[in-house]
């Protein structure tokens, strides 16, 4: 058997990095922005809030999309959309243009999870796909590391528009190679049968027409992965676009430099990525049944973060930095398995939906989370004390995964798989 699969998972990491590079280069930019256009912290709070509104649209929006027309045309409809959207900053001139660019970029970068697991759905058995889901999704990070060596370097070479138009081309090249080797497993030419056979081998009730999104919230197991994602995933939007000023404003981190302590950071996600997507797996390959084996890992993970309330005593940057690494690292662990308990549960005609309904409730969570932010920011900076305003939201993000566990464990107590109808949801 070959492992042609896996040329499909670079093909997803790539395109996830690229993503999480266009979206990642605002929060860099950030303290060269607020002198150019006198932002607040609540006016970039804004800015952030465009994007994750738009974001919370286009995920819902692209997951029903690429259900009906397939992963190889809605993945290269998102991907344009973004990438244009990334170059037209380079374009703004008011803190409103800025709102909007980020608005359309959003509109297209939510479509990118929704086909990226509908993809890993598709070509992988379950027992691979926490991590197969985990590799692709460790893109995420390293766009976040690649990033806080590319922007500084632009911004002081060819100032702050070129980071933008750099970052928004590199979409394109990716688009070629997409769309010229993907093809879905049982057209792909190059596909032996032997691996198909493989990919096949899991058993899948997805006969029939697609499934309305009202039919899809009948079901309790649609609800586990809508409240994991809505309480978790603000956590990493705080930690994508505040993590920076809070190490500039609190250590004095030069943002307009290559930053060591990010790099350290977001590099550490990418091994929980994967990690995390491999330990639940272990679980699985050692007789475990999935329920427990996800369950287990992410509970483990939960617990990881909980250490990120000790940032109040730490006394120096790289402790600082250690526990971010922890956290961010669990959190990404945390992602790949809770994406992989949609396609454990649904069949694969659904996956691509009801990911969109799920990442639509985290990026509503990311929407309204910034302002809790940003006026809890600006209140403790007037009063000369921002470290402390950090604090408090450590907290919440301390906490937050422990409650989504629970959620995730009463909604779906045996993560079953289900058999899609309109009128008889699997309690």
């Amino acid at each position: 058997m070959t492992n042609y699969r896996w040329r499909i998972v670079v093909l997803l990491f790539i395109a996830t990095t690229i993503n999480y590079l266009d979206r990642q280069v605002i929060s860099l930019l950030k303290p060269t922005l607020e002198t150019d256009f006198n932002w607040t912290e609540t006016d970039y709070s804004h800015i952030v809030m465009a994007f994750q509104a738009a974001y919370a649209l286009s995920y819902v929006v692209f997951g029903r999309l690429i259900d009906k027309i397939g992963t190889k045309l809605g993945y290269t409809i998102a991907v344009t959309f973004w990438s244009i959207a990334a170059v037209l900053h380079a374009l703004a001139t008011s803190t409103f243009s800025f709102g909007v660019y980020r608005a359309l970029l959003g509109l297209g970068e939510g479509g990118n999870f929704p086909a990226a697991i509908k993809t890993v759905a598709e070509w992988f058995p379950k027992k691979e796909r926490a991590l197969a889901t985990g590799i692709f999704n460790s893109g995420t990070n390293i766009g976040a590391v690649i990033a806080p060596i590319m922007v500084p370097w632009v911004l002081g070479s060819y100032g702050w528009q070129a980071a933008f138009l750099l970052t928004g081309l590199i979409g394109f090249v990716w688009l070629f190679f997409w769309w010229w080797n993907y093809e879905s497993p049982q057209r792909h030419k190059k596909l032996p049968a032997e691996e198909l056979l493989y990919i096949t081998s899991d058993a899948d009730n997805s006969e029939g027409g697609s499934i309305r999104w009202l039919d899809l919230i009948k079901y309790r197991q649609t609800w586990a992965f809508i409240l994991g994602k809505l309480l978790t995933d603000p956590v990493w939007w705080f930690f994508l676009f505040w993590l920076p000023s809070y190490l500039s404003s609190s250590f004095n981190l030069d943002l307009k430099k290559p930053s060591l302590p990010l790099i350290f950071v977001y590099t550490a996600a990418t091994l929980g990525s994967v990690g995390g997507g491999y330990l639940s797996g272990y679980f699985i390959r050692r007789g475990w049944s999935i329920n427990r084996s996800r369950k287990t890992a992410m509970l483990l993970y939960a617990f990881c973060i909980v250490p990120i309330v000790l940032t109040r005593y730490a006394t120096s940057i790289w402790e600082v930095v250690g526990l971010l690494s922890l956290a961010v690292a669990a959190h990404q662990a945390w992602s790949a398995n809770l994406f992989t308990l949609v396609s454990d549960m649904f069949p694969k005609k659904a996956v691509s939906s009801v990911v969109g309904l799920g990442g639509m409730a985290g990026s509503l969570g990311g929407l309204f989370f910034p302002i809790v932010v940003g006026s809890l920011l600006d209140t403790y900076k007037a009063a000369g004390a921002i470290t402390i305003g950090y604090n408090y939201l450590f907290l919440l993000c301390g906490s937050a995964y422990l409650l989504a566990w629970l959620c995730i464990h009463l909604f779906a107590p045996t993560m079953k798989p289900i058999t899609l109808t309109s009128d008889s949801p699997d309690q």
